[in-house]
């Protein structure tokens, strides 16, 4: 079992830990799709990445995402229900971690594949955009 390496725009499956969840008490999430959007230089030990969750739940109120077209998702391997990037949350981690899980049916296989440019493009302005405004919430787990 080989870990990709992690460049942004890699979806992987993570034990993402929900901003609201955290507040609570709670130290761990649930396994979802995930978007990373940074990583630290791999010279530096530990290595950090910077994780945004994938969702079937429209952005509410408070939060704001990018959805995720249904042809990325088919490329992906992902289901056909409609998922947003949710860029008003983040989640930050070592790289490797023990939130990374294996996909459905592929205990060797630990990330979906890369989202494209255009749509990483998307993702990261927004995702600046909001923290530059100090709009965003993050755990560092």
């Amino acid at each position: 079992m080989t870990l990709p390496d992690p460049k942004p725009g890699l979806v992987v499956r993570y034990d993402y830990l929900w901003a609201d969840d955290a507040a609570s008490g709670q130290d761990q999430g649930k396994t979802r799709p995930a978007c990373l959007v940074a990583a630290t230089d791999p010279s530096v030990i530990p290595r950090y990445v910077v994780l945004l969750p994938i969702t079937h739940s429209p952005p509410a109120d408070s939060s704001f995402g990018v959805e995720v077209p249904v042809r990325v998702k088919q490329a992906l391997g992902m289901d056909h229900a409609p998922s947003w990037v949710i860029v008003s949350e983040h989640n930050v981690d070592e790289w490797p971690n023990g939130g990374l899980s294996p996909l459905p049916g592929q205990p060797d296989v630990f990330a979906y594949g890369f989202v494209p440019p255009s749509l990483f493009s998307q993702i990261k302005a927004r995702f600046l955009e909001l923290a530059r405004a100090k709009k965003d919430h993050g755990v560092r787990r």
